[in-house]
């Protein structure tokens, strides 16, 4: 039951993760569209397209991808700090989280007044980018692992990962309901996550995929 579960996350994070990924590059495309228009009628239906594509999809895409990446971590021996490849994932995922929210979306409610900008089209492709960066990392799994991170974390119980598959569908239905990210129900399995996690370490659990 654990290993299926487990599976159904990790399928579910590379589900979304592909999903943001393509949404990061058809928001690229929509705004260059619009940058390039010579069409005021042009430019303000890619914009608006391009608005509605990230509240819609891009964002929950994202929310989802990031809780069920850092619930794998959370929930498995790989961990957080036991290895480099991860550990970049992690900090390149909460750096584009934090872009995203506070920089990318913002603009492109300006956007649909003012006009996109060439730096909002080169911060799409970027995001794009560093997904598939980040896709490359989990199948190559480089550098090692880190300094001093030894204690390994066991495998969770079936339940972390079903709440995480059954939270993570949970939270992208009601995105789309809405027309934004809402992710109360991921933070609070995220937050629940944390804290159960100190009991896995010590218990001894077969090698795992990727997360």
């Amino acid at each position: 039951m654990t290993r299926r579960w487990r599976q159904l996350t990790v399928w579910l994070h590379i589900l979304t993760s592909v999903g943001w990924m393509t949404q990061a590059m058809t928001l690229c495309v929509l705004l260059a569209v619009g940058l390039a228009a010579d069409s005021l009628t042009v430019r303000d239906a890619a914009t608006s397209m391009a608005l509605a594509s990230d509240g819609r999809l891009l964002g929950p895409m994202a929310d989802a991808s990031a809780f069920t990446g850092i619930m794998l971590a959370a929930a498995t021996p790989w961990g957080f700090l036991r290895n480099w490849w991860v550990l970049t994932k992690f900090v390149i995922s909460l750096v584009q989280l934090y872009l995203g929210i506070f920089v990318l979306s913002p603009a492109l409610n300006h956007s649909v007044i003012a006009g996109p900008t060439l730096p909002q089209v080169i911060g799409a492709a970027m995001m794009a980018s560093a997904i598939a960066f980040q896709g490359w990392l989990s199948v190559a799994k480089p550098w090692g692992k880190v300094r001093g991170r030894r204690n390994a974390v066991g495998t969770a119980p079936s339940w972390i990962f079903m709440v995480t598959v059954l939270g993570g569908l949970a939270d992208l239905a009601l995105a789309l309901v809405i027309g934004h990210p809402l992710p109360l129900l991921s933070l609070s399995l995220l937050a629940v996550g944390l804290v159960r996690r100190p009991s896995w370490i010590g218990v001894r659990q077969p090698r795992l995929g990727s997360p």
